[in-house]
C-alpha cells in the first residue's frame, strides 16, 4: 500500500474529498435526515457492521453497547446533518468514537487498542483487498490481535482503511488528522505486519 493515494477525488481547488460510501445515495441519506424509515434501515444496514468492527478494536466485548448509544445518538442529530453519501460514513463512525472515548472515561480507564479476537471474529467482514492479504497469510483472528497490537495511531488507521473501508479522507475526519498523516500511519503499520510475515516466515 502506497501513502499516496492517486485516485482520492478532489475538488474544484485541488483539495481531496472523501469518496461516498459503497451502498448509499446521497439521495438515501437525503431521506434519511428527513426522516424516511426506509432510508434510515439502508443507513444503519450499511453502516452498522462498520461501526461494530471499529467499536470491537476501541472496546473490545462492550462494542455492541457503544454501537448502541452511538446509534441513539445517529438518530438524535440525524436531522441536523448536513452532507452527503461521500460524509456519512465518517459522521457516523466519529459519533461512534466519541461514545467510545466516553465510555473509557467513565470506567476512569485509557483507550487503548484491545485484541479480542473473539469479538473480531463475529463481527468481521473481509471484503477489503488490503486486509485480506493479511488475512490470508495469518488467519482472522490473528490478523485482528496482530492489527490491535500496533501503536494506537497506526491500529486505528489500518483498522478504518483496511477493515472499515473507509478512504484515507474520511479516516482522517474521525481521527481528526490530515490524509497524509493517516496514510503513513497506515502505511508504516501494513509495514509492521508484513515485516512480521516475513520474518516468521524465515523463522520456519
Amino acid at each position: 500500500m502506497s501513502p499516496a493515494d492517486p485516485d482520492a477525488a478532489r475538488n474544484r481547488r485541488g483539495e481531496e474529498r472523501p469518496r461516498p460510501v459503497a451502498g448509499l445515495t446521497d439521495e438515501v441519506v437525503a431521506a434519511a435526515v428527513a426522516g424516511d424509515s426506509r432510508a434510515i434501515g439502508v443507513l444503519f444496514e450499511v453502516l452498522n457492521p462498520r461501526l461494530t468492527r471499529y467499536l470491537g478494536l476501541m472496546v473490545g466485548r462492550d462494542a455492541e453497547d457503544v454501537s448502541s448509544d452511538t446509534w441513539v445518538e445517529v438518530m438524535r442529530s440525524l436531522p441536523r446533518y448536513v452532507g452527503g453519501a461521500d460524509t456519512i460514513g465518517a459522521w457516523v463512525v466519529g459519533i461512534g468514537r466519541n461514545r467510545a472515548l466516553t465510555h473509557f472515561r467513565r470506567a476512569r480507564s485509557r483507550p487503548q487498542a484491545v485484541a479480542d479476537t473473539a469479538v473480531f471474529a463475529e463481527v468481521l467482514a473481509s471484503d477489503s483487498d488490503t486486509y485480506s492479504s493479511v488475512e490470508e497469510a495469518m488467519g482472522t483472528a490473528e490478523a485482528l490481535a496482530r492489527i490491535a497490537s500496533l501503536p494506537k495511531e497506526q491500529a486505528e488507521a489500518v483498522f478504518l482503511r483496511s477493515v472499515v473501508g473507509l478512504d484515507a479522507v474520511s479516516t482522517a475526519d474521525v481521527l481528526g488528522k490530515k490524509p497524509g498523516a493517516v496514510r503513513t500511519a497506515c502505511h508504516r503499520g501494513l509495514k509492521k505486519l508484513e515485516k512480521q510475515l516475513d520474518d516468521e516466515g524465515r523463522g520456519r
